[in-house]
């Protein structure tokens, strides 16, 4: 037995490197063995830890923790959207949209959401999409308001009404290209601009008397609040357009028996129909005969187009009735008011009507009732404008219209106290005094 273990002992010796290496090899796999079976028990150690529930409920919890628990929305209400539509794809849930709906139909119509009004609320997202806060415009100065208490969970509700002060603005300008785009440069609110275009559309085509190089003054009401932000406009109080060297400016006036707007002999600026019921419009085609663009044979074009770029404004032209407002074929989107026994007018090729404008209802002078789109037979977007005289299609460009009343008496003496009072103010902010 000795005399093995010696020899043994003279071989390992003798291959000494050899021997180690073995020892080595054996070492590894061993090892080897040992930390894959450690590791098959520390990985379904790992799997059992995932899958535990409670393991996951804290790890939700954690997750949560990281989200923000209230979120605050502003949206800003399109056209036709309804107010279960809009909290809907905030995915409110439905009980929750009745709730809110039950107290603030209290107090407005939800069926009538304005468009362009913004919506806020706040949404507590570890309750199950609660809202927590509500804040909805009745107006431009008015707005509800409701908070929910945390003792009951119901709703305090409470108006919020925001102070204006009311200002004097003056604004003139060259026009270099066009009125809307002088006007818009000058900072002038879209309803003032609208409105100006209102009062000259009784006898200034602005297509084609308004030159590069006239000028405009305005002086009109606004109302701001205490951060200095314009919330709404008033009237217009003084306004003059001067082409080509010649004023034609005008006042406004109120008495018992209305208002207007009067030139500087108390004629008022108002006709039975405005010369053009869209502001910054080209006229690209005349009443008449021409080749149809579209049809290709020479036909009467029985109106007059103004090309104008989309969603451009329309107003009507006079007071009156809408008697239709739907898809008219060739026409697409149009429109027509009964102004009085005698005349209707007909807007044509629309991309929409304005929010609330349907058959049967009365419209304003001035009143958008539209916007310029390229529907029905139409190459571009346009309005296609006609005037309608005892049953025939008249010429609206050359369509003489009797002029508005003239003020006379005790209401003419007012008129012109009021007329130096502006020309007075209007002085001296151009001279910086007030």
């Amino acid at each position: 037995m000795r005399y093995n273990l010696f020899k043994i002992s003279i071989k390992v010796k003798k291959n000494k490197e050899l021997f180690i290496l073995v020892v080595l090899f054996i070492a590894s796999i061993i090892i080897t063995q040992i930390y894959n079976s450690n590791k098959k028990k520390i990985d379904l150690n790992y799997i059992n830890l995932i899958n535990n529930i409670y393991f996951q409920k804290s790890l939700h919890s954690v997750f949560d923790s990281l989200n923000p628990k209230y979120i605050n929305i502003e949206h800003k209400i399109k056209s036709g959207e309804n107010f279960n539509k809009v909290l809907s794809q905030y995915k409110i849930p439905k009980y929750e949209i009745k709730n809110i709906q039950r107290y603030l139909s209290k107090y407005y119509n939800l069926n009538k959401l304005k468009s362009n009004s913004v919506l806020k609320f706040t949404i507590d997202q570890s309750k199950n999409k609660r809202i927590i806060s509500f804040l909805y415009p009745l107006s431009r100065t008015k707005k509800l308001q409701l908070n929910r208490s945390f003792d009951s969970d119901a709703f305090e509700i409470k108006e919020i009404v925001t102070n204006l002060n009311r200002i004097i603005v003056f604004k003139e300008s060259k026009i270099l290209n066009s009125l809307y785009k002088s006007a818009i440069d000058q900072t002038i609110q879209p309803n003032i601009i609208i409105e100006f275009a209102r009062i000259y559309g009784f006898q200034v085509d602005f297509q084609r008397d308004i030159r590069k190089n006239d000028s405009f003054q305005i002086i009109y009401e606004a109302f701001e609040d205490d951060n200095k932000n314009i919330i709404e406009t008033g009237n217009i109080l003084f306004a003059d357009l001067n082409l080509r060297g010649r004023h034609n400016s005008f006042y406004y006036f109120k008495n018992k028996d209305g208002e207007g707007h009067y030139d500087n002999t108390g004629k008022s600026v108002q006709k039975a129909l405005m010369k053009t019921p869209i502001n910054g419009a080209r006229l690209s085609s005349k009443f008449g005969m021409r080749k149809h663009p579209i049809d290709g044979f020479t036909k009467m074009h029985r109106g007059t187009d103004f090309a104008a770029p989309l969603g451009t404004p329309i107003m009507a032209s006079g007071n009156g009735f809408i008697e239709r407002a739907k898809w008219c074929g060739g026409g697409g989107n149009c429109i027509k008011i009964k102004h009085n026994s005698t005349y209707s007018t007909i807007y044509a090729h629309m991309s929409k009507f304005a929010s609330g404008i349907r058959a049967g209802i009365r419209v304003k002078q001035g009143q958008i009732i539209g916007y310029v789109g390229s529907t029905g037979k139409s190459t571009g977007p346009h309005l296609h404008y006609e005037v309608i005289k005892n049953g025939k299609k008249i010429n609206s460009q050359t369509l003489k219209l009797p002029s508005g009343k003239i003020l006379q008496g005790e209401e003419r003496k007012l008129f012109e106290v009021k007329k130096i009072k502006l020309d007075v103010l209007k002085s001296e902010i151009i001279l910086g005094l007030n």
